[in-house]
């Protein structure tokens, strides 16, 4: 059955009215199946680059985070955590992939008992396996993370540009990313390419050190 399709502002309104009861993974999955949002009403959060993917606000309270991230082929996250939040990722535009992986240990597991993080991470030897790989495209399945599935790394599939809708609960600032080469993780905080339809980051503004964070990486990074 096509989903429902709802301007932008509706659809925010919609997602507000869940911060009225508990909200959990079910719940707004249930919404997110259902639901769509118009193409037309986006295209002022929607920003390309070549050198990495944007991350776009669109809403953002207490309770509730929603961005637009925009993808051109070739680009991918680095393996990270959701700093054990809920999230939901709908595909509006492409074909992304999302490869989970599964916490086994590490050498600084005593970092995972912190207030307000999901870890301090740090550690210099980890064990992490490689789990499944869901396929995303528009009026297909809607990816989830929660507190026993939190990580996993998010890649472009194919040569067409791609546009997903990310929903967090709460909202995440920072976040675990994982480098398997090296058998390391470190805390990374992350940052918007826009704000409510407005570029927020100058071109002087991005670093070497910005595209290697976990949301925006190299076109072609070592995998």
């Amino acid at each position: 059955m096509a989903r429902k399709l709802l301007p932008i502002g509706e659809y925010v309104d919609h997602l507000r009215a869940f911060e009225r009861e508990p909200i959990t993974r079910d719940r707004l999955l249930h919404f997110c199946l259902e639901t769509a949002v118009d193409a037309s009403t986006l295209d002022r959060y929607v920003h390309f680059r070549d050198d990495m993917y944007t991350r776009n606000l669109i809403f953002r309270d207490d309770e509730i985070e929603l961005m637009a991230v925009c993808w051109k082929p070739g680009q991918r996250t680095v393996i990270h955590t959701h700093n054990g939040q809920l999230g939901w990722m709908a595909v509006q535009q492409g074909h992304l992939a999302v490869v989970n992986y599964k916490y086994l240990g590490c050498n600084a597991a005593d970092n995972q008992n912190v207030a307000g993080l999901d870890c301090l991470a740090g550690a210099t030897e980890l064990d992490i396996d490689r789990r499944e790989v869901q396929e995303c495209y528009p009026g297909g399945p809607v990816n989830t993370v929660d507190k026993v599935q939190t990580i996993h790394q998010v890649l472009v599939q194919g040569s067409e540009p791609a546009i997903s809708l990310h929903i967090y609960s709460r909202p995440i600032d920072s976040c675990v990313a994982f480098d398997l080469q090296k058998r390391c993780c470190y805390r990374r905080q992350l940052s918007y390419f826009s704000k409510y339809g407005d570029v927020v980051v100058r071109e002087g503004d991005i670093t070497p050190e910005d595209v290697a964070a976990p949301l925006a990486v190299p076109r072609n990074p070592v995998s």
